[in-house]
This record gives C-alpha cells, sequence and structure tokens, in this order.
C-alpha cells in the first residue's frame, strides 16, 4: 500500500473569494475537521460519516469544508491516520531493548484502534498515511537492531501487523457476555470425548485479552529474533 499525498498536507490557508465564518463561529480548519470527523466515526462508525453530518456537527455548510479537505474519502485517510499517531515510549531512543519497544508500539497500536473501533476494519482499505508509515519505520529499525536480515524483514513486518490486526479485529467482534460463554464452556464439557483439550483449557472461559496479545506477541517475537 502506498502512502497518500493528503495526510501529509499542510494546513491550507484561507483562499481569495471564501465566504467569510459567521460570527461567533469557531475558525473552520482541517484540524477541527479531523477531530470532529474522529467524533463521528466513534459514535456513528463507518456508514455513519457524511460530509453533510460532519458539516452539521461542525456549525458549517457542506462547501465550506472542501476548502480544508478534498473529500468523504480524504477525511476517512485523516482520521484513520490521526487515531494511529505514535507518540513514542517511555525508553531511550535507539535503546538496545529492541523487544520491549516492539511490545509497546504494537500494544500501543492495539490499544489505538481498540478505542477507535472503526479504524480496524478501515485501516486495511486505506492508503497509509504518515502516522502509521512512521510506526513501521520504528518497527523496522528496531527489528534490524535486533539482527533480523534486511531480507527478512518485510515478512516480519507483516507477520506482526496481521497478528496486531486479527487479534484487534477478534477482540472487537467477540462480544459473548459471562453467560453465553459459561454456556458454551457447559456444551464443550457435555462434549468433551470430542473437544478434550480445549474444554481441558477452558478456553471459551479466558478473557484475558491483554494478556494473550503480550504472550501471543512473545511466541512470535522468539521467533524472529535470530538464535
Amino acid at each position: 500500500m502506498a502512502a497518500k499525498r493528503g495526510g501529509a498536507r499542510s494546513n491550507r490557508s484561507q483562499r481569495p473569494g471564501q465566504p467569510p465564518r459567521p460570527a461567533g463561529e469557531p475558525p473552520l480548519s482541517r484540524q477541527r475537521i479531523v477531530a470532529t470527523a474522529v467524533e463521528l466515526l466513534d459514535a456513528q462508525g463507518i456508514d455513519g460519516l457524511t460530509m453533510r453530518r460532519l458539516a452539521d456537527r461542525l456549525g458549517s455548510g457542506v462547501m465550506s469544508l472542501y476548502w480544508h479537505v478534498d473529500s468523504k474519502e480524504d477525511v476517512f485517510d485523516l482520521a484513520l491516520d490521526a487515531v494511529l499517531e505514535y507518540r513514542g515510549s517511555p525508553q531511550e531512543p535507539q535503546s538496545e531493548d529492541w523487544r520491549g519497544e516492539i511490545v509497546h508500539i504494537l500494544e500501543d497500536w492495539r490499544a489505538s484502534m481498540l478505542s477507535h473501533s472503526w479504524s480496524a476494519s478501515l485501516l486495511p482499505r486505506r492508503a497509509l498515511g504518515p502516522n502509521i508509515l512512521s510506526r513501521l519505520e520504528l518497527l523496522s529499525k528496531a527489528l534490524s537492531r535486533a539482527g533480523v536480515a534486511d531480507a527478512d524483514i518485510n515478512a516480519a513486518i507483516w507477520s506482526l501487523w496481521n497478528y496486531v490486526m486479527g487479534a484487534t479485529i477478534t477482540r472487537a467482534s467477540f462480544d459473548l457476555s459471562d453467560d453465553d460463554r459459561a454456556a458454551a464452556q457447559q456444551r464443550l464439557t457435555r462434549l468433551s470425548e470430542r473437544y478434550a483439550t480445549i474444554e481441558r483449557s477452558r478456553l471459551l472461559l479466558d478473557d484475558d485479552w491483554d494478556g494473550a496479545f503480550r504472550k501471543g506477541l512473545g511466541f512470535l517475537l522468539d521467533g524472529l529474533a535470530p538464535e
């Protein structure tokens, strides 16, 4: 996937002929449009974002939005990149603890998507903006410091990408109640001769999502680190 130029543009200044802003209305800017779009996406999901609804939330006319963004697709790109911004780990840059750095990058990535559930389904369909590209660059550098060969970097990054995306989408969509889990586990118990291993591990009652994510990530990193 290629980076889209729209994510890296600077704010546009007011153009000649742009209609004046009504008295008392906050200044309309690309930053404010994106922040409001994120709020709208959080509240109503991907299908709920239209330029009309966005304009209404901003107290603006629809056409005024186009002085700052190119299209609704541009808004999607900017909103997605905004919520995936990585603000760094508490470790020193270029830390020798490559493993801790990778864990922090990926846990932060997963947490960001879970906080904005629409982002996990939107990310695979969009061009990559500067924030996600910066995150991938940091990830690549950490893998290089770990000793992963250049020829294996891409496979390593996509393996970690797939793990984060899969874990996030599963967590966001797996919404069984405690009663549903208990009923499912009881059914496994009745069928324990057929499903002996997952019944014994009480798979369907395990709701330690964060712990499972970190442990599974550890398995992946064990395999990535050169012997």
